[in-house]
């Protein structure tokens, strides 16, 4: 056994060694880590606490096992113990050897951030009750896990600072709500298998901006498509809702994820104020005016729709409302149609084309 300042290293039996709960799932090349080991030795002594868990050095553990290793000097670290202190040395370990994924690294940030925020509420505690008169040199965290007591800012931005080293925090938030959608049972399991598609997109080096975009744009429809399928919402609602989601279904393939997810949240946006009255829904909707493609996929959904229905039907079903709402909007499209063939003609120098046509 030897002592040395902070450690005192020791042989253990490899299969005493504790592996527990890390937040690292992929260990990279172990063959090549292997053969430096068996070439050169091991450089650096794997790190356990007293009880033989391990703290750092998850990739070397599994190389020597590789190797038939059956017994090996470690070092014990007696001060290990508080659950932040062995996260902190966890992540020492990751940033001297192998980065965490995007997925690894959003799953420990999400729980450094709940221990600082548990490690400053019983810092404030013990300050509000005295606890710093009667212990000093006592503030309740770790002895490791001290320093981080000193940053300023948001707990987001401190734990992400710990994770990555920089305190933006945007993207690891991002993944931590597609995990937790993931997740959780209670949700709609057709928004869980997007969220974990978007997670495996991810995991394999796609954007997670990209990832966000569709996961909002994917929620946005099925809330849509519910309200359209909804029995107790009004008439007005199920049909701004089924529009809407038909829109931005029709407009996905051809357009950027940011401005898909923009046109979702409108469409929803306006579905929610949708009413029995028209007049109140066009009010409502003509602030906002909506891009060309918008219009281009409309009509693309009208394409022949006077084929779709039995005229027959439609004649002893309608009601006198539902009649002059539609007398209403075909009115307002042929204007608006005379209205723009006028300014395609004159844009184009052709002579205007009468009223009458």
């Amino acid at each position: 056994m030897t002592i040395s300042p902070g450690h005192i290293e020791l042989e253990r039996s490899i299969d005493s060694i504790r592996i527990g709960s890390r937040h690292r799932t992929d260990l990279g090349d172990i063959d090549m880590l292997a053969a430096s080991i068996e070439r050169q030795g091991l450089l650096q002594p794997i790190t356990v606490t007293p009880d033989g868990t391990l703290v750092c050095g998850a990739r070397r553990l599994a190389a020597l096992r590789q190797l038939g290793v059956r017994r090996l000097n470690v070092w014990v670290r007696s001060g290990i113990s508080e659950q932040l202190t062995l996260l902190l040395a966890e992540q020492e370990d990751n940033a001297l050897h192998k980065s965490l994924s995007p997925t690894e690294a959003a799953t420990l940030y999400r729980e450094v951030k709940v221990l600082l925020a548990e490690d400053a509420s019983r810092r404030q505690e013990a300050s509000r009750f005295g606890a710093e008169q009667e212990k000093p040199r006592s503030d309740g965290a770790a002895t490791v896990a001290a320093p981080l007591t000193a940053l300023n800012g948001d707990t987001r931005a401190q734990a992400a600072l710990f994770v990555t080293g920089r305190r933006s925090y945007t993207t690891l938030e991002r993944i931590g709500e597609l995990q937790r959608i993931a997740a959780d049972e209670s949700v709609d399991e057709a928004l869980r298998s997007r969220a974990s598609a978007e997670l495996a997109l991810i995991q394999n080096g796609g954007s997670v901006s990209s990832a966000h975009h569709r996961m909002s744009t994917h929620a946005a429809v099925l809330e849509l498509e519910r309200m359209a399928a909804d029995p107790t919402q009004p008439a007005g609602i199920r049909e701004a809702s089924s529009m809407g989601a038909t829109r931005v279904l029709a407009a996905a393939p051809l357009t950027p994820d940011a401005d898909l997810e923009r046109l979702a949240q409108e469409a929803l946006a306006r579905a929610k104020t949708a009413t029995k009255s028209r007049k109140v829904r066009l009010a409502a909707t003509t602030d906002t005016k909506l891009p060309v493609r918008s219009f281009v996929y409309l009509w693309s959904d009208l394409s022949e729709w006077w084929l779709r229905y039995d005229i027959t039907e439609l004649s002893a079903q309608l009601t006198d409302e539902q009649w002059e709402e539609f007398e209403e909007i075909l009115a307002g499209t042929i204007a608006f149609a005379k209205r723009l063939r006028a300014l395609r003609d004159t844009s184009r120098g052709m002579a205007p084309v009468s009223a009458s046509r």
